[in-house]
């Protein structure tokens, strides 16, 4: 073989050697940049304007709701009567409601105020927090009311008795898997709309 063709064998070795380095080189700078994680990003939620509208079904309670939420029987096996939802259809919200005529029966309300603690205690798994307060509505009653921090299918409980006649317990639940951080603005407006609710609540019986 004439050196001349050795030499360039060796000029084309070389050559490719040299892109194979800068390859190599590129990759790894790449590699070097540093990453900075995108900020996480919710959906927007637009609510509308709060109003309200006055229960018309019949009742031992009645009470003024969200003008933009629907009123529909309770269809579970375990279903009583007077138990309602109250569902926001733009929203995938839905509000519980379950009703016990009490009869002066102090052993039966000592029950149900011990079972609403119960239901809201069963979340303590994932709530980082459950804080409870209390409201004096304009019946001279006072309703319990419990708000969950965290990742709980439920983020507000009430119940309200007049402690003779009415027991009315609620439950704020989503129909959707949207972390409840997204779900922040939406929890607010309707939470408002529970404590509008306990305030104009009325029973019919007394």
């Amino acid at each position: 073989m004439s050196q001349a063709k050795k030499n360039s064998i060796i000029k084309l070795g070389s050559l490719k050697a040299l892109l194979w380095f800068g390859l190599g080189a590129g990759v790894a700078a790449c590699g070097a940049e540093e990453y900075t994680p995108k900020p996480k990003g919710y959906n927007r939620i637009d609510l509308p304007t709060q109003a309200y509208q006055q229960l018309q079904e019949q009742h031992p309670y009645t009470f003024e709701y969200s003008a933009h939420a629907k009123i529909r029987p309770d269809s579970s096996g375990i279903a009583q009567p007077h138990w309602i939802n109250i569902i926001y259809p733009s929203l995938g919200a839905n509000v519980q409601l379950t009703y016990k005529k009490l009869e002066n029966n102090e052993k039966m309300l000592n029950n149900l105020v011990e079972d609403a603690r119960k239901l809201t205690s069963k979340h303590q798994i994932k709530a980082y927090a459950i804080e409870e307060s209390e409201i004096k509505i304009p019946t001279g009653d006072v309703a319990a009311v419990f708000e969950l921090e965290g990742e709980v299918p439920s983020q507000f409980q009430f119940y309200v008795t007049d402690s003779s006649t009415h027991f009315l317990r609620g439950a704020l639940y989503f129909r959707t898997a949207t972390q409840n951080d997204s779900l922040a603005p939406v929890i607010e407006f309707v939470k408002k709309d529970i404590v509008h609710l306990l305030n104009t609540l009325e029973w019919k019986e007394k």
